[in-house]
């Protein structure tokens, strides 16, 4: 008889928790895929030697995850094939008592990549993802700033958070 108010109590307790379970919750297109191939991206800009760099983020990316495992092109469940389309760089802040001269610049990229099924060929996924970061003209004058140069040690930066969005849309689905 003692046991009879518990009953209810253990109950409820066990089964609060019956629609949750541990680990990652993959999209329903992406439910029967396991392990992921990221070739070298597609560079549509003029912006040269970035796309083993971008393919090399969202890897990192992916691994740091852990909702998918990076396999080779031939024997992953799925490949994703990204396109780098577009590079713009902003002014942002310009230097105090000369307008015309830029100190800092906002560096924005946009790719659009489609995750399609190996064995199908069946486009699983097709979305775009952004970075964006900003730099500082290290030079102290405009004709000793080296902005291309500025730009290519930025690019990273955006690299990056380009391959964190990436990667949440193809975990998480959205």
């Amino acid at each position: 008889m003692r046991f009879a108010f518990l009953l209810p109590f253990a109950a409820l307790v066990l089964s609060s928790c019956a629609g949750y379970h541990v680990g990652p919750v993959k999209p329903t297109r992406m439910a029967a895929v396991n392990t992921i191939a990221v070739p070298s991206f597609k560079n549509e800009t003029l912006l040269p030697h970035v796309e083993v760099l971008l393919a090399t983020a969202v890897i990192k990316q992916i691994q740091q995850d852990g909702t998918y495992k990076i396999a080779r092109d031939n024997s992953a469940d799925a490949i994703v094939q990204g396109h780098l389309d577009e590079v713009i760089r902003r002014p942002s802040r310009s230097v105090r008592g000369n307008v015309l001269l830029t100190r800092e610049f906002v560096l924005s990229i946009r790719c659009h990549y489609d995750v399609t099924d190996r064995r199908t060929g069946a486009v699983l996924f097709r979305r775009t993802a952004f970075g964006q970061t900003s730099f500082f003209v290290s030079g102290t004058d405009a004709i000793a700033a080296d902005i291309t140069q500025d730009e290519r040690q930025a690019f990273p930066l955006a690299a990056e958070q380009l391959a964190t969005e990436m990667v949440s849309q193809l975990s998480e689905g959205w």
